[in-house]
C-alpha cells in the first residue's frame, strides 16, 4: 500500500497552519528583558564625504541609551563586511574589493548608507532622536547609471576602483565564435536592457543582538537564509567572534527571494551593540528602509549577437554585458553576472561557439547580488530573446528554429562551450507537451478574434534551462567561491519511534518541514506528523549552507538521505540481532525489517527502542543510539529545463498589456511533493510577469536619488495581473548524480516567465514593426511604440 504521505504525494504543507493563523515566530515577535531599539541615521545623499557627526541633541533626548558611529565601530577594531566570491579579470588581476564597512567612515556612496544609528528605549524614541543627529556632509558629484559609471569622465565610486570598474571577465573561446561569424549566412543581434529589481518579501529584514557576560556568547537572531554563513562571516571577518561563542538563530522567515542570503551591516552593528551597551538590541526596517537597502537584484546592459548558417543551426554566439554592482560588493555579487549568467548562455541549444564579456561596475546606489534566479534570468532572457529575433532574420518559424537547434536527449550528458555539462533532458519533448496544452494550432484564429475586437494578441515561447545547487565545493572555490557548497543533516530517532531531523538548509516559504518528513515517512514508514524539521539554528546544527539557489532538496535532501542510509545500516544490524538472523537476510521495506522468506520483522520503531534501551543489543558490535548525521557535496549541478508560454492581449488605444494564458511544462527529475512543486512554480511565474510588465527600480543619474522608493512608484503584480496558470512536468528525466533524482523547482518560473512575456509582446506588436521593446512593457511605453509606427503599420 502507497504511503500517502510519502514520496510523489500532494501533501498540504504542515507549516501553514502556524502562519495563516498568525501563530508564526519571526524575528520582530522576540522580545527579550531590558531590550532596546535601533534606528540608523541613513545618507540623504549618494556620494558624500562625512565631516563631522554631532549627536549632543540626540544623547539628550528621551529614553535614548547611546549614539554610535562608524569611529565607535573603528576603535573596537569591527572589519569590513566581506563579499563572498571573488572573480578574476581577463588578465589575471583579482577584482577590486574595496572597504563595506557596516557604519561609513568618512564617506557615504549611496542614499539609505548608514552613518550612525541611534539606541533607545522605544523604537519612536529611537526614531525622533535619530531626526537630531546632526551630519556634517559635503556632497560630492554621483552616478547611479551603469553606462555612465563606464565612461571616462564618470565621478569615481571608490578610489581604488578605477574606471570604477570591480571587474572585466571573460568566458568561451574568441577565436572559435569569430570564426563562427565569419561563415555565417546569417546574423542575429540584440541590445537589451535587464531591469533592476528591488526584492519586496512579506517580512522586511529584522535582527535582533544579545550578549551573555557571564558566558561571553553572542546571539543574533535575524532574518537570514543561511545563518550558518551568516555566523562565519560576521564572527570571523568582522567582528572577531570564534564560532563556538557566536550563535545565529533564523526563526520563521517571512519570504527572501534571495534578498536575505547576505551579510548585511544591520546584523553586524545589532551583535555589537549588545555587547557595548549591555542590553538587548533589536533593529526592524521600515519598507522605506527596505527599498533603500536591500541588495537589488538584476540590473544588466547587454549586447548580442548570433551566427547561423544558411538553414538556421547556430555557429556562434557573442555577448558583451555592462553588469550593476552599486556601491559595494554585496555577499555573492560578483558570480551573479559571471558564473551564474555567462555559463548558462548556451540555453538549450547546440551552439558550438560561445564567448561571453562581462565587465561589472561600481555606481552609487544599493548593492546589486542575487534576486530569484541569479543570473540565470537574465541569461534566459537574453537568449530567448536573441533566438526570437534569429527566427525573423532567418525567415523560420519561432518553433522551427528552437527545435532545430536544440541539444537532443541523445546527446546527454552534453558539454556546453562555457563550462557547464548537461547530465539530462528532454528539450524537445517540453515543447511538444507544451504545443497542444496551449492549442498552438488555433492561436491565429484567436488572433484574429481580438483583432475583432480592436485588440493586438501575441504568443510567445521561452524555452528554459537553468543550473541549481552549485557543485561540487572544489571546482566553485577553483571560480572563486570562497565557503563550501555541501550540505549537512542529521537523522535522530527516538526511543518510542518519532523522529527528528535537522538540516543546514533554511525554510522560508518553500515548504521543507513537509517535503523533508515526506522523505522520511517515506523510507521508514514512519507517520509524517512524527518527524520533526529543525532548521536555521546554528547552536542546534553544527554546519551548513542554507537555502538559496534550488538546492534545498537535491542537495539538503540527499544530506538527509544519506544520513537515512547510515540510520537503516545500523537498524539492520540491530533488526538482524533481535531476530537471530544473517544481516544479509534482513530486507528493508518503508520501515520494516523483514528476515528474507519469512513473516519475521520489525518495525523501525521497535528498533529505536532497543537502541536506546539496549536489553537485547549487540554492544560489542553498535554504539546504544541510533542517530546519524552526514554531509552531502554534490558532484554537479542539476539542471531544471522547460517550456513556458504566454499569450498576451493589447489595447492599442491605452497601450495596457493584459496576460491572458500561460502554460508551462517542466522537467524538475523526480518530483517529491507535486503540490509544493506547482506552488513554487505559481509564485516563479508571478515574479517573471512581474519584471516583464511592471517593476522597475529606477534612480536619478545625476544625483543618485531612488526615484521607485514605495508602492507609490513600484509596482508590484496583483492577483488581477495573472491569469491562472497550465502547469505540467514530467518525470522521465531524473538528475543522474544525487539520490533523489531531483532536479529544483523554486526559481524556474521566474528564469522562464520573463522572456515568454515579452516574447508575447513583441509579437503583438509585430505589426508595428516592432523587433524589441525593453522590459518592462508598461503601458506607457507601449502607447508610445504605437504612437511612434508608421501610419502605414498602424492602419495594418
Amino acid at each position: 500500500m502507497a504511503n500517502p504521505n510519502g514520496v510523489g504525494a500532494s501533501v498540504r504543507r504542515r507549516e501553514d497552519p502556524r502562519f495563516l493563523t498568525g501563530r508564526g515566530n519571526y524575528t520582530d515577535d522576540f522580545k527579550r528583558p531590558n531590550m532596546t531599539h535601533m534606528v540608523h541615521v541613513r545618507s540623504p545623499y549618494a556620494h558624500a564625504l562625512v565631516k563631522g557627526i554631532d549627536a549632543s541633541a540626540a544623547l539628550a533626548a528621551p529614553g535614548v541609551v547611546a549614539v554610535l558611529t562608524g569611529a565607535d565601530m573603528e576603535a573596537d577594531k569591527v572589519g569590513s563586511l566581506p563579499c563572498g566570491w571573488q572573480i578574476h579579470s581577463k588578465d589575471g588581476s583579482p577584482m577590486k574589493e574595496p572597504g563595506h564597512f557596516p557604519l561609513a567612515r568618512g564617506r557615504v556612496r549611496y542614499v539609505g548608507d548608514a552613518v550612525a544609528v541611534v539606541i533607545a528605549e522605544t523604537k519612536d524614541q529611537a526614531r525622533d532622536a535619530a531626526e537630531l543627529v546632526m551630519v556634517d556632509y559635503e556632497e560630492l558629484p554621483a552616478v547611479a547609471a551603469s553606462t555612465r559609471a563606464a565612461t571616462p569622465d564618470a565621478p569615481q565610486v571608490h578610489d581604488e576602483a578605477p574606471g570604477n570598474v570591480c571587474y572585466d571577465w571573460h568566458i568561451g573561446d574568441k577565436a572559435a565564435v569569430d570564426s563562427a561569424f565569419a561563415q555565417a549566412a546569417h546574423v542575429a543581434k540584440i541590445d537589451l536592457v535587464n531591469n533592476r529589481l528591488v526584492p519586496n518579501a512579506m517580512e522586511p529584514r529584522a535582527a535582533l543582538g544579545e550578549y551573555d557576560p557571564s558566558s561571553g556568547e553572542h546571539t543574533l537572531t535575524t532574518t537570514s537564509q543561511n545563518p550558518h554563513v551568516i555566523r562565519l562571516l560576521m564572527g570571523a571577518f568582522v567582528l572577531g567572534i570564534p564560532e563556538h561563542k557566536l550563535r545565529v538563530v533564523a526563526p520563521d522567515v517571512g519570504g527572501g527571494f534571495g534578498s536575505k542570503i547576505f551579510h548585511y551591516g544591520e546584523e553586524a552593528v545589532v551583535t555589537w551593540a549588545a555587547k557595548k551597551i549591555g542590553r538587548p538590541v533589536k533593529w526592524t526596517a521600515d519598507r522605506s528602509e527596505s527599498f533603500l537597502t536591500d541588495a537589488h537584484g538584476r540590473d544588466h546592459v547587454s549586447h548580442a549577437e548570433l551566427a547561423m548558417d544558411k538553414d538556421g543551426h547556430f555557429l556562434g554566439l557573442r555577448v558583451a554585458t555592462l553588469a550593476n554592482l552599486g556601491a559595494y560588493l554585496s555577499t555573492f555579487a560578483p558570480s551573479i553576472p559571471t558564473y551564474l549568467y555567462a555559463t548558462l548562455l548556451a540555453g538549450q541549444y547546440k551552439t558550438p561557439a560561445i564567448y561571453a564579456e562581462v565587465k561589472a561596475v561600481f555606481t552609487n546606489t544599493a548593492p546589486v547580488d542575487a534576486y530569484r534566479g541569479a543570473g540565470r534570468p537574465e541569461a534566459c532572457y537574453l537568449i530567448e530573446r536573441l533566438v526570437d529575433i534569429a527566427a525573423g532574420v532567418a525567415g523560420l518559424d519561432r518553433v522551427e528554429i528552437r527545435r532545430r537547434n536544440f541539444v537532443p536527449a541523445s546527446a546527454m550528458p552534453y558539454q556546453t562551450p562555457v563550462a557547464l555539462q548537461y547530465d539530462s533532458g528532454d528539450f524537445a519533448k517540453n515543447l511538444d507537451i507544451a504545443l497542444p496544452l496551449v492549442d498552438y494550432d488555433g492561436f491565429a484564429a484567436r488572433k484574429a478574434a481580438s483583432k475583432a475586437k480592436g485588440k493586438l494578441r501575441g504568443i510567445g515561447f521561452s524555452t528554459y534551462i537553468e543550473a541549481c545547487g552549485i557543485a561540487p565545493s572544489n571546482v566553485a572555490g577553483a571560480l572563486g567561491a570562497r565557503a563550501g557548497l555541501y550540505e549537512s543533516a542529521e537523522v535522530r530517532f527516538h526511543p518510542t519511534g518519532s523522529v527528528t531531523v535537522f538540516t543546514g538548509s533554511h525554510s522560508h516559504g518553500q515548504g521543507h518541514e513537509t517535503t523533508f518528513a515526506q522523505l522520511v515517512s517515506q523510507r521508514f514508514g514512519v507517520p509524517i506528523e512524527n518527524v520533526e524539521i529543525v532548521h536555521g539554528d546554528t547552536a542546534k546544527i553544527p554546519f551548513g549552507m542554507g537555502t538559496y539557489g534550488s538546492r534545498s532538496l537535491a542537495v539538503g535532501g540527499s544530506a538527509i538521505v544519506k544520513a537515512m542510509d547510515k540510520v537503516e545500516r545500523k537498524a539492520k544490524k540491530i533488526a538482524a540481532h533481535m531476530l537471530e538472523a544473517a544481516e544479509t537476510d534482513i530486507e528493508v521495506k518503508e520501515g520494516r525489517f523483514t528476515v528474507a522468506g519469512t513473516d519475521k520483522s520489525l518495525g523501525i520503531g521497535d528498533i529505536a527502542l532497543q537502541a536506546y534501551v539496549p536489553h537485547n543489543f549487540p554492544l560489542d558490535e553498535l554504539e546504544p543510539g541510533l542517530d546519524e548525521q552526514a554531509f552531502y557535496d554534490p558532484k554537479n549541478f542539476t539542471y531544471p529545463n522547460g517550456c513556458h508560454v504566454c499569450e498576451v492581449e493589447i489595447d492599442p488605444d491605452t497601450g495596457v498589456t493584459q496576460v491572458v494564458a500561460f502554460s508551462a511544462v517542466d522537467d524538475f527529475g523526480n518530483v517529491i511533493n507535486p503540490l509544493i512543486v506547482e506552488g513554487q512554480v505559481h509564485g516563479g511565474i508571478v515574479q517573471g510577469i512581474g519584471q516583464a510588465l511592471l517593476e522597475n527600480c529606477v534612480y536619478d543619474d545625476e544625483s543618485g536619488q531612488l526615484l521607485t522608493g514605495s508602492y507609490m512608484d513600484y509596482c508590484m503584480p496583483r492577483a488581477d495581473d495573472v491569469p491562472s496558470f497550465t502547469v505540467r512536468y514530467h518525470e522521465d528525466q531524473p538528475c543522474t548524480h544525487n539520490p533523489l533524482g531531483v532536479k529544483g523547482c523554486g526559481e524556474a518560473g521566474t528564469i522562464g516567465a520573463s522572456a515568454a512575456v515579452m516574447n508575447a509582446v513583441v509579437d503583438a506588436l509585430g505589426a508595428f514593426g516592432v523587433t524589441h521593446i525593453d522590459m518592462p512593457a508598461t503601458p506607457e511605453k507601449i502607447w508610445r511604440v504605437i504612437q511612434d509606427a508608421t501610419p502605414a503599420m498602424a492602419a495594418e
